[in-house]
């Protein structure tokens, strides 16, 4: 059973990262409607802003009892994060609370915080409110699938980028009735099961940067395949077991830490208007986030320890 600090600690650092990640999707599908799809529009803009206003009280209760390691990681912001918001913000027209940013960078890790019956209490109703809302998601998203499979719909998305952030959006809520649950110590994924979910999701992403690059670029498309090729073979090792956990578990790293480095310069250079693309600097910085993520359980499983 999770003790009271624990569950604080990893409902707070939870809804952080995977309530920016829900509120960017809702910006990606919103900016890839059509104009004649104005009626789903308006839902995914107003799933994000509810989700910002959850994300706004999570942050408010946020500073001191957050781990250093999770603020440390760059998978809640990253330095490139309010400036990517802004330039999208910008190309889009699409409304981002860049407050909420400006309040995350100022969080800090306090080992003397109190995590008092109180506020036990209050992220206890925060993640009641996060499960209803993140259902919601799920069902938009599923309804958008649905919707082009029967060819009801055209949206500036591929199918795979779609199902990717259902499922990514199917964890969360996983996670979030985990903590729920009355003894709070439900089962978890194994090791080798979020390593599979993680590289698949490290290997999509490779091929949605190959996918988005201009075709003149020819390198960076290359180097997206290779990634992808390389993730590719992580999820049939993991999958057939046939090495150690350990070994895929050093192999998985070796590879995010190489996508991390990628994706982040890829970013900037969209930043700076050095590389030519379909994508703006939210999606490469939202995909960068998720790197620094699965970079920090996969150091946390060398040390043999699953949070």
């Amino acid at each position: 059973m999770l003790s009271r600090k624990d569950y604080i600690r990893m409902s707070l650092e939870l809804n952080l990262f995977f309530g920016r990640i829900m509120k960017e999707h809702l910006i990606f599908m919103e900016a890839a409607f059509m104009m004649k799809n104005s009626d789903n529009i308006l839902e995914a803009d107003t799933l994000k802003e509810e989700i910002e206003k959850l994300l706004m009280e999570v942050v408010s209760i946020s500073n001191g009892p957050l781990s250093s390691e999770v603020l440390d990681s760059g998978e809640l912001i990253t330095p490139i994060t309010l400036k990517s918001e802004k330039i999208s913000e910008f190309d889009t027209g699409i409304c981002i609370d860049t407050n909420i940013t400006k309040l995350e960078n100022l969080l800090v890790s306090d080992q003397n915080f109190c995590f008092t019956p109180k506020l036990e209490q209050e992220v206890y109703s925060l993640n009641e409110r996060a499960i209803t809302l993140v259902s919601a998601v799920i069902d938009f998203k599923e309804k958008i699938i649905n919707n082009i499979l029967n060819c009801s719909i055209f949206i500036n998305l591929y199918y795979l980028l779609i199902d990717h952030i259902l499922r990514e959006a199917k964890l969360y809520l996983k996670m979030l009735m985990n903590l729920q649950s009355p003894c709070k110590d439900k089962t978890r994924d194994t090791i080798l099961e979020q390593e599979i979910f993680w590289n698949t999701i490290m290997g999509e992403h490779a091929l949605f940067i190959r996918g988005l690059l201009d075709p003149t670029e020819v390198e960076l498309f290359n180097t997206s395949n290779e990634y992808a090729n390389i993730f590719n073979e992580l999820v049939e090792e993991a999958t057939e077991n046939d090495s150690s956990i350990p070994e895929i578990t050093e192999e998985s790293l070796e590879a995010t830490i190489g996508i991390r480095d990628f994706k982040r310069e890829g970013t900037e250079g969209i930043i700076n208007c050095q590389i030519k693309s379909i994508a703006y600097p939210l999606l490469g910085d939202h995909i960068l986030r998720e790197a620094n993520h699965y970079i920090r359980l996969l150091n946390s499983f060398m040390k043999g320890n699953s949070c």
